[in-house]
C-alpha cells in the first residue's frame, strides 16, 4: 500500500489540487508545510491531525517544515470564526512559539536536517507594505477573495481589513518557502483550501511554476462538533494544563460511534488491526476506547505517563479509588477550612470543578456529584480534616475526577 493510498484509506484527505501530489508524496520528493499561529502557550488535541500527518508523511521520505506563525499570529485566522481573535503581543507570541517547539519535538525528527522549523515573523514583519502591494496585491481578485469559506463566517458580523490581508500573508509564506526552501507542498484543515489555493496561484502567476496544495479531513464527532475541547475547554498537549489522566480521560470517553474514526485517523496502529477492531461491538468499545487513549496518551506523555493514567482510569471505573495520585489533584491547607470542616459547594469551587458555589449547588441538587463512589445527598454536606486528611475523590457528572486532600 503506497502513503497515499494509506492516507485515503485513513480518511484523511479532503481535496488535493491535482494527482500529481499522489507520485510526489508516494516518493518522498515532497518538501512541505502546515502552519501553526501562536495563539496560546501549548498545542491542543485539534493538532493532532496536522502533527500525527507530518509523523506519516516524514517516516515516507519527505521532509516537513513546521511553520510557526509569529508573523501571522498578528493579524489573526478568521476562518470558522464569528467573532476576531484576540490581538497578542509580540512578547506573547514569541514565548508561545517556543512552548510550541518543545511540543513539536515528540512528533518531527528534527535531527540532521530531516525536518525545518520556520517562523514566518523572520520575512513578514520586515515587509514593505506599499511594496507588497504592488508585487503581491495585484495577483489577488477582491472578488473570488470575498468568496472564500475562510471568510463566510466573520462576513456575516462584519470582516475587518485587518482579517481580509491574512489569505494574501499565509500565501505569501508559502511563496517565500517555495523560493527560500523549495517548500512545494502545503498541507492544512480543510477550512484553510481557500488559503492554500491562493499560494498555489501566487506561486503559477509570479515564477511561473506548480505548487501542491492538500487538505486534511477536520476531527469533527457524530455531531459535526471539532473533537478535541471537553466543557467548553481546549483538550491541551502540555501537562501542566492538561494533565495525562485527563488527556487519557478525554479519549478514553469518546463516543461510540466516533472511537474507530479517531483510531483511524490518529493512531499509527496497522490498518489491518484497525479493520479487525472495526467489527468490535457492546462492550469491546470500551476495550477500543481504551486502545486509542493509551495510544494517543503515550504519544504525547511517553508511556510510563499513559500506563499511568490507565491504571488509574481503570481503577475508578470498577469503583476503587486506590489509584487516584495520577489524576488531577488539589491540595487544601488548614485556612481552607472553616471550624475544622469545609463545605462540598465551596470544595468545588476550590477544586475548580465550579466555577461558583451557584453552579455547584446545582449540580449536586442535579444528583451529579459522588464523593468516593457515594452520590452527595445535599448542598449542605461538609467534610472534615480528619476525611480530607486521607484525601477524597469528587466526581462530577460522568467523566471528571478530581482528588482533594488535606
Amino acid at each position: 500500500m503506497t502513503l497515499y493510498e494509506e492516507l485515503k484509506a485513513r480518511g484523511l484527505v479532503a481535496q488535493i489540487t491535482d494527482d500529481e501530489i499522489i507520485d510526489v508524496i508516494n516518493n518522498g520528493k515532497a518538501t512541505f508545510y502546515i502552519g501553526f499561529d501562536c495563539t496560546a502557550d501549548s498545542l491542543t488535541a485539534g493538532h493532532f491531525m496536522a502533527l500525527t500527518l507530518m509523523k506519516r508523511l516524514q517516516m515516507a521520505g519527505n521532509k516537513p517544515i513546521a511553520l510557526i506563525g509569529g508573523g501571522t499570529t498578528m493579524i489573526g485566522d478568521p476562518s470558522g470564526r464569528t467573532d476576531m481573535r484576540k490581538m497578542l503581543t509580540k512578547e506573547d507570541i514569541a514565548h508561545n512559539a517556543a512552548c510550541f517547539k518543545k511540543q513539536m519535538e515528540k512528533f518531527i525528527d528534527f535531527s540532521d536536517g530531516k525536518a525545518l522549523m520556520l517562523n514566518n515573523a523572520d520575512w513578514l514583519l520586515n515587509l514593505n507594505y506599499v511594496e507588497l502591494l504592488r508585487d503581491v496585491g495585484a495577483c489577488f481578485s477582491v472578488n473570488n477573495m470575498l468568496r472564500a469559506k475562510c471568510y463566510e463566517q466573520r462576513m456575516e458580523k462584519g470582516l475587518s481589513f485587518l482579517e481580509f490581508n491574512y489569505m494574501i500573508m499565509q500565501s505569501y509564506d508559502f511563496y517565500y518557502m517555495f523560493q527560500h526552501y523549495g517548500c512545494n507542498m502545503q498541507f492544512g484543515g480543510d477550512d484553510q483550501w481557500s488559503n492554500m489555493l491562493g499560494g498555489t496561484e501566487l506561486i503559477r502567476r509570479k515564477l511561473g511554476k506548480d505548487a501542491y496544495a492538500m487538505t486534511i479531513t477536520l476531527l469533527t464527532d457524530s455531531q459535526g462538533k471539532k473533537m478535541g475541547k471537553t466543557a467548553g475547554n481546549a483538550v491541551w498537549l502540555d501537562p501542566n494544563k492538561t494533565s495525562p489522566f485527563e488527556f487519557y480521560q478525554y479519549w478514553r470517553n469518546v463516543g461510540d460511534s466516533d472511537v474507530m474514526k479517531c483510531i483511524r485517523m490518529l493512531t499509527f496502529l496497522p490498518l489491518e488491526q484497525i479493520d479487525e477492531m472495526s467489527t468490535w461491538k457492546d462492550q469491546r468499545l470500551n476495550e477500543a476506547k481504551e486502545i486509542l487513549a493509551f495510544e494517543l496518551t503515550k504519544m504525547v506523555h511517553g508511556e510510563e505517563e499513559a500506563a499511568k493514567a490507565q491504571n488509574a482510569a481503570r481503577a475508578l471505573f470498577s469503583g476503587a479509588a486506590g489509584d487516584a495520585e495520577h489524576m488531577p489533584n488539589t491540595q487544601l491547607s488548614e485556612a481552607d477550612l472553616t471550624d475544622g470542616s469545609i463545605g462540598i459547594l465551596t470544595l468545588m469551587v476550590k477544586a475548580g470543578l465550579a466555577a461558583s458555589n451557584g453552579e455547584a449547588r446545582r449540580l449536586v441538587v442535579q444528583g451529579g456529584v459522588l464523593v468516593d463512589g457515594e452520590k452527595v445527598a445535599a448542598p449542605t454536606v461538609s467534610f472534615t480534616a480528619e476525611q480530607l486528611s486521607k484525601g477524597i475523590v469528587i466526581k462530577k457528572g460522568k467523566k471528571v475526577y478530581h482528588k482533594v486532600s488535606l
